[in-house]
C-alpha cells in the first residue's frame, strides 16, 4: 500500500506540468502524429517546429498530411501535435491526434479553427470530445510542417506506445454546420457560414468521450487551483480505492 502511495504521489507530482497526470502510460501525441503523418521527427512536441527546419518545408497553411505544430501554453508545456486530415476552408479542418481531450485518447477528424485576427492559424481553438463542443481555450501554434508525401496512415495501437481509446470516426460531413466563433463574425471578411442564421438545422450527434473525474488539469481545461495536500488527497483515495 505504502509502495503504492509513494508511487502514485511521484507520478502526480512530476506530472503536474505536463499533460496527463497518467502520462507514462497513455498514448502521447508524439507517436501518433509521427505515424500518421510520416514525419519522422522525436522528442518532445514543442521541438519540432525548429527540428524539421532543416527537414521539411514549414508553413502557415494547412494541408492534408500536415502536421499542426502548437507552442507550449498554459497546462500544455511540452506542446502538442495534431495532423490535418481534410480541409473544410480557409479557417477550418479536420485533424487526427491524442493524447487532447482525455490521457491516450485517439480524436480522428475533429474540427480545428484557425481564430487568429491575420488567418495565419496562428491561434486556434480544437474540438473537445467530452462536452461535444469547441473547446474554450485559444490555442497558440508555430504553423504546419509539409511530410515529403501528403498522406494519411492508418494507426495500429502498440502497447508498446502506451495504452489508448480509439474514437468512432466523426462523420466528415456534419462539420459543415460547425460554424465559426460569434465573435469572429464581425471581422469583416468571415465565411458565409460565420453569418448565418443564429439557429442551426439539426444534425448528427457528434460522439463524446466520458472524462476521467480524477484528471483535474488537462488539454482544454482551465488550470487546476487546487493545493498540493488537496492533490495527496486524491491519490491516497485512489490507493484505497484500488
Amino acid at each position: 500500500m505504502v509502495r503504492q502511495f509513494r508511487w502514485a504521489a511521484m507520478c502526480l507530482l512530476s506530472g503536474l506540468s505536463a499533460a496527463p497526470l497518467w502520462g507514462a502510460t497513455a498514448l502521447q501525441c508524439v507517436p501518433y502524429a509521427r505515424i500518421v503523418s510520416g514525419v519522422e521527427i522525436r522528442g518532445d512536441a514543442l521541438t519540432w517546429w525548429d527540428q524539421a527546419a532543416a527537414q521539411y518545408k514549414r508553413g502557415q497553411k494547412p494541408k492534408k498530411g500536415a502536421v499542426l505544430a502548437f507552442r507550449p501554453a498554459g497546462p500544455m508545456t511540452l506542446g502538442h501535435v495534431a495532423v490535418v486530415s481534410r480541409l473544410l476552408d480557409d479557417r477550418r479542418v479536420l485533424i487526427r491526434h491524442a493524447n487532447w481531450s482525455v490521457p491516450g485518447a485517439i480524436e480522428e477528424d475533429v474540427l480545428a479553427i484557425d481564430v487568429s485576427d491575420a488567418g495565419d492559424w496562428s491561434q486556434v481553438r480544437v474540438w473537445h470530445s467530452p462536452t461535444g463542443q469547441m473547446g474554450a481555450r485559444t490555442n497558440p501554434t508555430f504553423g504546419f510542417i509539409y511530410p515529403a508525401k501528403a498522406k494519411l496512415r492508418e494507426f495500429t495501437p502498440d502497447p508498446a506506445l502506451g495504452s489508448s481509446v480509439r474514437f468512432a470516426r466523426v462523420d466528415r460531413d456534419q462539420w459543415d454546420e460547425e460554424r465559426l466563433p460569434a465573435a469572429m463574425a464581425t471581422r469583416g471578411a468571415a465565411p458565409a457560414y460565420a453569418r448565418g442564421p443564429a439557429t442551426l438545422p439539426q444534425r448528427k450527434p457528434v460522439p463524446k468521450l466520458e472524462a476521467d473525474p480524477f484528471i483535474v488539469e488537462y488539454a482544454d481545461s482551465a488550470p487546476s487551483q487546487r493545493t498540493l495536500s488537496a492533490i495527496i488527497a486524491d491519490v491516497k483515495r485512489e490507493t484505497r480505492l484500488n
